[in-house]
Parts: C-alpha cells; sequence; structure tokens
C-alpha cells in the first residue's frame, strides 16, 4: 500500500491533551497510540465506529460526548465546493459488496486512485503530532463495511423512530459541533459499503417505532427513519451515491415509511426526478447569516441552500427546515426574519407545499466548550456558563443552556413568525 507524504507547513509546536475518557486512553507522553492497543501506533481499525455509542446521539441534546483537545486543527472558513479526499481506501470485505465496487467505480470515474487494502485496517493517517494526524485523517476516505452495532437500530429524538447510518464523517468545519470532539480516532471518513442489506433490514422496524410513530401530530408521516446523525449526505452523495439508492428504496418500498436526512449543501439536481414516492424528507440546517457566514466553514451559502429546498419542493419531495442552533444574536429578530424571508421567496408558488420546521436552540457541554475553544480559538461563539441556565439530562451529563425567559422569547416569536409568514409550515419541535 502506497504511504502518503505527510503534509508540509504544519506547525511543529502545536500539540494535544490525551484522551482521558475512552477505554484505550494513553499518557501525555504517548498520544499517537489511539487505536485499540493490538492494532499498532499507526493503525486504524476500520471494524470500529468512527464515533463512539453515545447517550445523545443527537445534536439537540448535547450530553454525555467524550472529549479531544483538537486544538488549531481546522481550517479557516471558505465555500463550499464538492469535497474531494486526497486519499481514498478500500477494504477487502468492502469489496465483497456490489455497492461497495460501485463506489470504487465511481471514485475512479472522477479520476481518484483508490487503494486495495490488504485487510480492514489503514495505516498511514498518523503524523507527527495530532495537527498532522488529523490533516491525513480529514483529507482520506475509506470505503468500509458497517460495524455491526451500526446496524443494530436505536431511536433518535426528537427526529425519528429509528436512526441508521450510510457513513460516518463530514468534511464541513461548524465552529459549534456537538461531535466535533467525540470521536473515537482519527477522523477518516467512513463510507458503507453494503448499503443494500443495511436497506434491507430496516423493515423489521417498521411499526415499532417510539418516536414519531407515537406522536398525534406526527403520526401520519409512518415510521420515521433518520440517516444523516454523523454526516452530511450531500457532502459525500457524489462520491458514493448512497443517498440516491435509499431515495429509490424507499420510493418503492410500499409500507408506511419516511427516510429523514438533513444537510448544509445544495447539490440536489441528481435528486430532482427519482421516483421518491413522497417518502423521503429532506431538511436543510439553516441559521442566520452572521452564524452561516462565520460558524460553518466549507458549507453551501445560505441562499444557495434555501434555492435548494425550493428545488426538492416543486420536485414533489416533502422538505424542512432544520433552523440550528438558534442563538440571541444582536438583532436577531431580523436576521431570522430575514432567514424565513428567504423560505418564503423559495417556497411560493409550490403546489402542495409539504414543509416542516425543526427549532433547535444552542447549548453546549464542559466537555464540548473545551474541544470547540480548542479547535477554534478565536471563534465568536459564545458559550458564557454565567449567561446560562445548567441543565441535567436524563444520563446526568451538564448542559449549558438559555435562560427560561430568553427560552420563551426566542421560541414565542419563532412560532409566531412561522405561523405568519409560512402558514403551511408544520413546527415539528422546539428544544
Amino acid at each position: 500500500m502506497t504511504m502518503l507524504p505527510r503534509p508540509s507547513g504544519q506547525n511543529p509546536d502545536v500539540t494535544s491533551a490525551p484522551d482521558t475518557t475512552s477505554p484505550d486512553a494513553t499518557t501525555a507522553s504517548d498520544t499517537s497510540a489511539r487505536a485499540p492497543a493490538a492494532a499498532g501506533p499507526d493503525v486504524v481499525d476500520l471494524d470500529v465506529p468512527l464515533a463512539p455509542e453515545l447517550h445523545a446521539t443527537h445534536s439537540a441534546t448535547g450530553e454525555e460526548v467524550a472529549t479531544r483537545d483538537l486544538s488549531a486543527l481546522a481550517p479557516p472558513a471558505r465555500p463550499a465546493r464538492r469535497w474531494t479526499p486526497k486519499r481514498v481506501v478500500v477494504t477487502p470485505a468492502a469489496l465483497d459488496h456490489p455497492h461497495g465496487r460501485r463506489i470504487v467505480e465511481r471514485v475512479e470515474g472522477l479520476g481518484l486512485e483508490v487503494e486495495r487494502l490488504k485487510a480492514n485496517r489503514l495505516t498511514g493517517v498518523r503524523g507527527a503530532d495530532e495537527r498532522q494526524t488529523y490533516a491525513l485523517a480529514k483529507a482520506t476516505m475509506a470505503i468500509v463495511v458497517s460495524p455491526p452495532s451500526r446496524r443494530k437500530l436505536q431511536p433518535i429524538s426528537p427526529s425519528a423512530d429509528w436512526r441508521f447510518d450510510l457513513a460516518e464523517g463530514c468534511p464541513a468545519h461548524c465552529q459549534y459541533c456537538y461531535l466535533a470532539g467525540s470521536l473515537s480516532g482519527p477522523p477518516v471518513t467512513r463510507v458503507y459499503a453494503d448499503v443494500d442489506e443495511i436497506l434491507e433490514g430496516l423493515a423489521p422496524y417498521v411499526g415499532q417505532g417510539t418516536i414519531t410513530s407515537r406522536s398525534d401530530a406526527r403520526r401520519d408521516e409512518g415510521t420515521t427513519f433518520e440517516a444523516s446523525c454523523y454526516t452530511d449526505p450531500l457532502a459525500l452523495e457524489h462520491l458514493t451515491g448512497s443517498w440516491e439508492r435509499s431515495v429509490r428504496f424507499f420510493g418503492q418500498w410500499d409500507a408506511d415509511v419516511q427516510l429523514r436526512w438533513t444537510t448544509k449543501y445544495a447539490d440536489v439536481d441528481r435528486f430532482v426526478g427519482l421516483p421518491h414516492s413522497g417518502r423521503t424528507r429532506v431538511r436543510f440546517s439553516v441559521n442566520a447569516l452572521p452564524v452561516s457566514t462565520r460558524m460553518e466553514g466549507g458549507t453551501a451559502k445560505l441562499e444557495e441552500r434555501v434555492a435548494a429546498l425550493g428545488t426538492l419542493a416543486r420536485a414533489g419531495y416533502p422538505v424542512g427546515l432544520t433552523i440550528a442552533p438558534i442563538m440571541p444574536l444582536p438583532d436577531w429578530r431580523s436576521e431570522y426574519g430575514h432567514l424565513l424571508d428567504l423560505v418564503v421567496e423559495a417556497v411560493r408558488d409550490v403546489p402542495d407545499l409539504d414543509l416542516t420546521a425543526e427549532l433547535i436552540t444552542h447549548r453546549f457541554t464542559p466537555g464540548s466548550k473545551e474541544v470547540l475553544l480548542g479547535w477554534y480559538p478565536r471563534t465568536k461563539l459564545e458559550m458564557d456558563e454565567a449567561s446560562r441556565t445548567q441543565k441535567r439530562g436524563k444520563f446526568g451529563g451538564v448542559k449549558y443552556v438559555y435562560p427560561k425567559e430568553i427560552m420563551r422569547e426566542l421560541r414565542g416569536w419563532f412560532e409566531d413568525t412561522i405561523a405568519e409568514r409560512l402558514p403551511a409550515c408544520r413546527v415539528l419541535y422546539w428544544t
């Protein structure tokens, strides 16, 4: 297997604190040994999930998130473009699956070389320090078979009855990301080769949901399946085709079901004309301009996302807004009012519009604050414990949310303004 050269121009003085939250934690004098001990210091076990199993897997909760010091690793914000990994590898097991071979063919068709690994372990992603390690890993995509733990579905409150994964890893750089510090090792993006088997394995969960299926307001959605917890679908779709395959699968599935995913990208042309049968709801993660332009590096512009929402709505898809994380910015009513006005224009005259909104306020944990301030030391993201209310989750995790009076004011304005400007829009939840 060819080893890639380590990137030049890195700061050799950047160091990272040891990860003391995982079973294979190392000491400060041995920060390179992040993989399981048997794998060796320069090996990533691709059979192990990128993100560990957390009690709270939804970004709205901010609970039970392990931490890592990622100081100075994030690139500056830049306009979105199709992600082109510098290194693509495929495991032997992935090549046993038809979709794995399709991904290889697609990637090679884009002019990218695909390395065939001899085992399900990856070397060459450990640099001289954490900065180089994360730079190498962030530029790497691995085509793998999903771990068994990912094929046993879990509820994902309040979004959907069940969560399933088609990939793990995201090329975006959002300064408020709750999962940024919770990774089990270098953030190599893993795309799953066994998509067909994953989709076929969903049937036993139909009718067994406990989240949306038990909600009077959302029961009409059927059994809901969320497919974007640990990744952004449109960031990877040009490389994998996995979400197009999923839309087609749900479209021909004769059952009361709904596929759901959310994105900060706008490359939706390939989804127009697909036989979706109204069983896929695509939501666009949006925010006020000061947030989307300053804190969401590498994503599509707000206007592009909203236009993409309109495109899919006109193609007959149920669509949605994930407005998150909501913040009481200076002149926040005007800023979020502008966002809603953009949406009004985008969906004007859409026949039979099916539009929802999910409203998620900003919150942070002590661990996530430490990680994010290390990763983005010059961030303008407000994380002042003194101005927040401490809240404990059902698993004992501490998070800091806005005080009740601010939450009440924000919620009242959003619900009233959405009802006034977008009367067809259903607000699914506020958190």
